[in-house]
């Protein structure tokens, strides 16, 4: 059985930016354009066919990346479209890593926003070309010109316009592509016709202006059009869009287009500029993955005739089917049926069946080949970032990193039966986000929930109760405070026990010493001349990792320290693993104490939008939470204000800053760092926990 659609008429794309700059609308349009979908569905009427959830509809906005497939001039397009909530950071981070490329969209109003320099960053370190789109020109206070600015300043230098728009707000009549010189309008239903014209003698100057700078950057990344450009000759648009196509996916350029997904203008120029510049699985570098067993490195191509290879990079709980589990095929292909390896569990797993999917409804396929996204029903043992491959030629692709949640709350079920489906329930769903964690608190015996924000959260208590049917009291929310140290110390320990026949002895003597935020743990063996033997060493490390869990200040998990194992002792009888886990513990406790351990907490990037007259009030409100202002700035009659503040002063922002702007400001924030929480706070966290 061959492919319908070659390899180089692929495209696995993204759609990413900040939250409300008009991702799912601009989706919508896509679908439409290219006969996915019949009619548009809007989010603000909660019929958006990408946001397929409740919660999605009710609350107008993307919560998981939803995948389908288009088509559009004997192309096929595989879409994600990601949320722009910084609380469901994980979706865009596992969509990324199996995307070939990406389009940013930006509101024209606002221009770059902090959560579109997060979901950038994201980007860059995945390396994956990009092209933006700068939506809502029709709005009051667009500017096209602020906002190309904003992501030449914020973002990177090397956007260079390929569009530009004519006129703005409600005189937004088309835009100009500046490749081929000539003016464009959307016309017919809902801007289906495009229509090619001569530039409005009053746009010419601009477009020419415009044109100059494109050219001269384009120019600068070839020697044959730098030569052309010097010389004055005319350069075609054919030699501009092949070398801004080889610029993009060396991440050399980034093209900006522009238009109005809701006012259908522009829509259809970046589906075939993911056409024509975005890369196919075959531009992509080969992926390099591990051997299981000797850890060597391998490399896969895109390619049907190579191994099978796929990356699992979302589960979700369907109603109807149970759990999908979405892979990308890297090489190879896939049959209905037939078994392949789990390489992260060495399990091996029946493919019963392969969908292509379309937001939450579903197409069966028999086979499924290199470079495409797929998803299957009823594996057992494989969850996000594992590697399936084929069982003759195993291979690890490089795994997803997700961030550590940084806010808890208590659950308690209301009744027995609940308690059950509580567990249940919370297992899929730690399943389906791996942001979301559960514990429980050893001292209280309470069921404690974890994730990137009260917005994450409160929808999970949302999905238990509807989609799970799960009752239960919900708890105030907790910030995941850590703890680290600030200096190096020593620690030794002999545990030496006799209990009347074989005896227990073992004797550790380590260094602890702080490592920079975010380093996270190393555990260094030193041991010479064989004082404690190997076959203890690693029982050492694992004493040490669980003193490291409970903390020695207030109970809290730490984090960025370096072990070092130099020295001990050992009986030729009495020593066991057990003696030097326990030996190991003590010696990290003893030694964290020293070393002048510090309590952390979550410090969050919070940007407010106000208008002017109440400027004033939100700086001293955000100052009375312990906050920091970094820059203020003006945008359209608003002031916007950046600050550094913490977690814990945060709960409840949303009601205070709507009292104190008459409901007129708006506010984002996201995670930026842990920081040393002041000496007094600290007292306070460590009489709190005591309680």
């Amino acid at each position: 059985m061959s492919r319908q659609h070659p390899l180089e008429t692929l495209r696995n794309i993204g759609i990413i930016a900040h939250i409300d700059a008009g991702k799912t609308t601009f989706s919508e349009r896509l679908l439409f354009y290219t006969g996915v979908s019949h009619k548009i569905g809007e989010v603000h009427e909660g019929a958006a066919v990408m946001d397929w959830m409740v919660q999605e509809r009710e609350r107008g906005i993307t919560i998981t990346s939803a995948a389908t497939t288009m088509y559009w001039k004997d192309h096929q397009i595989n879409l994600i479209d990601t949320p722009g909530h910084i609380d469901f950071t994980a979706e865009v981070q596992r969509s990324l890593r199996v995307l070939d490329g990406a389009v940013v969209v930006f509101d024209g109003v606002a221009g770059v926003e902090p959560q579109s320099e997060t979901v950038w960053r994201q980007a860059d370190k995945y390396m994956v070309p990009r092209i933006c789109f700068i939506n809502k020109l029709d709005r009051m206070g667009a500017s096209f010109e602020k906002s190309f600015q904003s992501i030449l300043n914020k973002l990177t230098p090397n956007a260079v316009a390929v569009s530009f728009p004519m006129g703005t707000e409600e005189n937004l009549a088309g835009v100009v592509d500046l490749m081929k010189m000539k003016a464009l309008y959307f016309e017919g239903e809902k801007g289906i016709d495009i229509v090619e014209k001569e530039i409005p003698e009053e746009w010419k100057a601009e477009a020419e202006m415009w044109h100059k700078k494109m050219i001269e950057k384009v120019a600068g990344e070839d020697d044959a059009l730098t030569e052309k450009f010097l010389e004055g000759k005319e350069i075609t648009t054919e030699e501009i869009k092949a070398v801004l196509r080889k610029s993009v996916l060396n991440y050399k350029l980034i093209p900006v287009f522009c238009g109005s997904a809701l006012k259908n203008k522009g829509v259809q120029t970046i589906l075939d500029a993911v056409v024509e510049l975005l890369p196919s699985p075959l531009d992509v570098p080969s992926q390099k993955g591990t051997d299981p067993k000797t850890g060597a490195v391998i490399e896969r191509n895109s390619s049907d005739t190579e191994p099978f290879s796929a990356l699992v990079f979302k589960i979700a709980t369907d109603p109807y089917v149970g759990t999908l589990t979405f892979f990308r095929v890297y090489s190879g292909m896939l049959q209905k049926g037939s078994y392949v390896l789990n390489a992260n569990t060495g399990e091996q797993e029946r493919i019963a069946r392969i969908l292509r999917m379309h937001a939450d409804e579903r197409q069966e396929l028999d086979v499924i080949y290199a470079g495409e996204i797929g998803a299957t029903v009823g594996l057992k043992a494989t969850s996000t970032g594992h590697t399936l491959c084929d069982k003759s030629s195993p291979v690890i692709l490089e795994k997803i990193v997700f961030p550590e949640p940084v806010i808890g709350i208590r659950v308690e079920p209301k009744t027995k039966v609940d308690q059950e489906k509580l567990i249940m329930s919370i297992r899929k769903l730690t399943e389906e986000d791996p942001t979301f964690r559960i514990k429980e608190d050893l001292e209280t015996g309470e069921t404690i929930i974890s994730g990137m924000g009260e917005l994450h959260l409160d929808i999970i208590a949302d999905r238990l109760r509807r989609e799970f049917h799960v009752e239960a009291n919900y708890g105030k929310p907790q910030v995941a405070y850590r703890e680290t140290i600030t200096m190096e110390a020593n620690g030794e320990e002999k545990y030496a026990r006799q209990s009347g026949g074989k005896g227990q002895y073992g004797h550790v003597m380590l260094t602890v010493k702080p490592k920079e935020r975010g380093a996270g743990f190393e555990f260094l063996d030193e041991i010479r001349g064989g004082s404690i033997p190997k076959e203890f060493i690693k029982p050492v490390e694992k004493g040490v990792v669980e003193a490291m869990d409970k903390g020695v200040v207030a109970g809290y998990p730490m984090v960025d320290v370096e072990v070092t194992l130099y020295d001990g002792s050992y009986h030729e009888v009495d020593s066991s693993e057990f003696a030097f886990k326990i030996a190991g513990s003590m010696a990290f406790q003893k030694a964290a104490k020293a070393a002048k351990p510090v309590i952390l907490e979550p410090v969050m990037k919070m940007e407010v939008v106000t208008p002017e007259d109440f400027f004033g009030q939100v700086i001293s409100d955000i100052s009375s939470r312990r906050g920091q202002i970094k820059e203020t700035s003006e945008r359209v009659g608003m002031k916007v204000v950046d600050a550094i503040v913490p977690l814990s002063e945060t709960f409840g922002y949303a009601t205070s800053i709507r009292s104190l702007t008459e409901g007129r400001a708006s506010f984002t924030m996201e995670f930026d760092s842990y920081e040393q929480v002041p000496s007094n706070i600290a007292q306070e966290i460590i009489d709190g926990k005591r309680k």
